[in-house]
């Protein structure tokens, strides 16, 4: 029997740090009794085991478990975290992401939330089309009552998920979508306005061909009833398209989806009809289906890299042997995956094994391209993406091809697309999914997203910040003589290379970040990929917070006449400004809206002499802690006998020193401004967003410096006194995740591959 593997695991400081929160083994007391080796061992033993169901030997089992270890020790693949968290383990589910199937009945409506509940406690996440449902105001048939539609019901689900998590180890996710033409589209366009509602849901509008065409002709176009199939009334396709684009430039939802492209690629039409996909939107999925995911870590197959010759092909510093040794061996990986599952409901594991579709993806893409020294905003780098990701699916299909050969097509490959032509294993093998947690354990960038930083903060104690940087900048910043310990903090503060001076032009253009490049490069990669991919693409394309409607409105164009098959976007504290405002939309710059100017006006009216209010003898209020970058903030807001703000006073937890000099001026001038009844909003809202070098992140967001910890602590007293719903708590659920930190470790979380992820735990909103 061949002797086990013994490759030496290389793991950085945060993917052990992961590794022990989330994946290893841990006793009744919450200690460790596992290791990564014993991880990867335990998971590549469960998935070889499926060797002996097709006759192989005990042998050749090992034999394979020992290549399995190899590919995920190495750092070359790994699997879903489903997989590695349950494989051989008693739970044993292994699938990442399920769609369920709802009917217009109350009996499928909370079948599905039962079916939802199951699959969230067991570590997957749930995609719905809601579609189905009758709208609000539709007459019930059997009782003759009203229906209240379809949005009603996802506040149902919505409350199941959010009972689940609290249980579980994994959170919740859902995507919920709804057609274009379903009559209560527009209440679904803006059901995320109330911020206490769907929070545990991503909303995905299903846009569809006809839908296109009429915005394209400025034309109408119908409604239908989904009970009745008949046309209710029409909408003007441009004013609904207006309102989805607005939406997602304030808020980043609703996402579209080109549904009708989703079916066009549907490898197995006779079978059932699409209609939904997994929560990031990159796995369509017919009813009852599930689908195991894995990604190949790309930089660890780069051989000469930035020492290829000038004017060499990109192409010739990769080892495309190496590349196609591990696709093989990782779709052999993830079919056996289908066999050992076990699956929360008969019907999952039945539909599933039906199609056997798996998910290969990559990771690591910007890592490649960096040690190729090719600018991820080129055309070399989308020519790049175009042959590797060819080639990966050329090579899935051939050994999804062999697979059938020994063990038999997927049940309904008579069914399929593929009926005339060579056996498969696999009804699709491709897909490009969110690796955000998985990224942290190989050590690179995730999936095929740019660069979030070269260099960022983590906290790791209160007061102690550790700089982490990208490996491959750090060798070259030493090889070439402008590495220093300053030029890593400064890169941190500003997130970007472009406006450092110390960094070489050529080394700008290489290190390129989520924020460097266009919006429309973001689709052009996303398209680049989408060619050669059987599923879809998870990916975010970021935009800079001054970016307007009409550039959101350009990408979704872009992205459907290039092919793609869904977007999501993210415009850079979009989703912190609407949360903190608590509804008030006047603090979110408007399309083309002019920031205020501080010019005189045109007639010069008369002065006015402000005299402040004099402070009682008694006053009221409460001290509210703040993170900050210099350290703990101590905000103490006071407000008079009538309920108005009247005072604030700071105190840094380190007393002395610039910061606490300066927050003390800032409550002193702020409490000049409330005792001269000048708007607490108003104020808020200068302070809000100032930055200084060394921000910090905390349950309620990024704390840009004293000054923006400040206006946070008007905000939330503001958000208390109007807001409080009885027991003196803020009814809004979930607020740290929508305001981009973790609501684990208060660390910053990356809006990337169509989720988020925090860098300093490996939280993720879509798990």
């Amino acid at each position: 029997m061949p002797e086990s593997t013994s490759t030496e695991i290389k793991l950085s400081a945060s993917a052990l740090k992961v590794l022990e929160k989330r994946y290893l083994r841990k006793d009744e007391e919450g200690r460790i009794i596992d290791d990564p080796e014993g991880l990867f061992r335990r998971v590549a033993k469960a998935v070889a085991s499926v060797e002996l169901h097709f006759g192989k030997s005990e042998a050749e089992a090992t034999d394979m478990e020992n290549k399995f270890y190899e590919l995920m020790a190495t750092l070359k693949f790994l699997p879903n975290s489903p997989t590695l968290m349950n494989a051989g383990r008693r739970l044993g589910q292994l699938s990442a992401c399920f769609v369920l199937p709802i009917e217009d009945s109350m009996d499928s409506i909370f079948e599905a939330v039962k079916n939802a509940a199951l699959i969230h406690k067991s570590g997957g996440g749930t995609g719905f089309s809601f579609t189905k449902l009758r709208p609000k105001g539709d007459i019930v048939g059997s009782t003759k009552g009203i229906s209240s539609g379809p949005l009603s019901f996802m506040t149902v689900f919505d409350s199941a998920t959010e009972a689940i998590k609290q249980g579980g180890t994994r959170r919740g996710a859902n995507m919920g979508i709804l057609r274009v033409d379903h009559p209560d589209i527009m209440d679904f366009i803006s059901a995320k306005e109330d911020k206490t509602k769907l929070n545990n849901f991503n909303l995905s509008i299903a846009m569809t061909d006809v839908f296109m065409d009429a915005l394209k002709n400025d034309a109408e176009y119908d409604l239908i009833n989904p009970h009745t199939h008949i046309p209710t009334s029409k909408l003007k396709a441009k004013e609904v398209y207006n309102e989805i684009v607005n939406r997602a430039w304030k808020t980043g939802e609703p996402g579209i989806i080109f549904m009708d492209r989703m079916n066009q690629y549907n490898p197995t039409p006779s079978v059932g009809t699409i209609e939904s996909t997994n929560p990031c939107g990159e796995q369509p999925l017919l009813a009852y289906e599930s689908c195991n995911l894995g990604s190949i870590n790309l930089s660890r197959f780069v051989t000469n890299g930035l020492e290829t010759a000038s004017g060499t092909s990109a192409s010739a510093g990769i080892d495309w042997n190496a590349l196609k040794e591990t696709v093989s061996l990782a779709v052999h990986f993830l079919d056996n995956v289908i066999d050992i599952n076990k699956y929360p409901l008969e019907k999952i594991e039945a539909a599933t094994k039906a199609n056997r579709k798996i998910g290969l993806g990559v990771m690591g893409w910007a890592d490649m391209l960096i040690q190729l020294g090719i600018p991820y905003n080129s055309d070399d780098a989308s020519k790049l993406a175009n042959e590797v990701m060819q080639f990966i699916q050329v090579e899935s299909k051939t050994e999804s091809f062999a697979l059938a050969g020994e063990r038999g097509s997927f049940p309904n490959f008579e069914k399929s697309i593929y009926a005339n032509g060579a056996p498969m294993r696999n009804a699709t093998t491709t897909t490009i999914a969110p690796t955000g947690t998985l990224s942290i354990l190989a050590s690179c960038s995730s999936g095929i997203e740019p660069l979030f930083a070269v260099s960022f903060v983590r906290n790791v104690l209160e007061g102690t910040k550790l700089y982490e940087v990208n490996q491959v900048f750090e060798k070259i910043a030493k090889e070439r003589g402008f590495w220093s310990r300053e030029l890593i903090e400064k890169i941190a503060g500003h997130g970007t290379l472009q406006d450092i001076d110390e960094v070489p032009d050529d080394i700008k253009k290489i290190f390129t970040t989520a924020h460097d490049i266009s919006p429309l490069d973001h689709i052009r990669m996303q398209a680049a990929f989408q060619k050669h991919i059987d599923n879809a693409v998870s990916k975010t394309v970021n935009f800079s917070h001054n970016a307007t409607v009409k550039d959101v409105e350009d990408v979704y164009m872009m992205a459907y006449g290039l092919g793609c098959k869904g977007v999501t976007v993210y415009r850079d504290g979009s989703r912190d400004e609407q949360v903190l405002s608590t509804g008030r939309h006047d603090s979110i710059p408007r399309q083309n809206e002019q920031k205020e100017t501080e010019t005189a006006p045109d007639v010069e009216a008369p002065a006015q002499k402000i005299t402040p209010r004099k402070r009682p003898d008694v006053i009221k209020g409460t001290t509210r802690l703040m993170k900050t970058g210099c350290g703990n903030l101590y905000v103490t807001i006071n407000e008079d006998e009538s309920g108005n703000l009247f005072e604030i006073f700071t105190q840094m937890g380190k007393a002395g020193g610039c910061a606490a000099s300066q927050a003390e001026a800032i409550g002193r001038l702020v409490s000049l401004a409330f005792r001269s009844n000048i708007e607490p909003v108003e104020i808020e809202k200068q302070l809000r967003g100032i930055s200084c070098h060394s921000p910090a992140w905390a349950a309620g967001g990024k704390i840009a410096s004293c000054s923006d910890a400040i206006s946070k602590a008007i905000e939330r007293y503001l958000e208390h006194s109007d807001s409080t719903n009885g027991n003196g708590s803020s009814p809004r659920k979930d607020i740290s995740m929508l305001c981009g930190a973790c609501p684990d470790c208060g660390g910053a979380v990356e809006n990337e591959g169509g989720c988020a992820v925090c860098r300093d735990c490996g939280f993720t909103k879509c798990s």
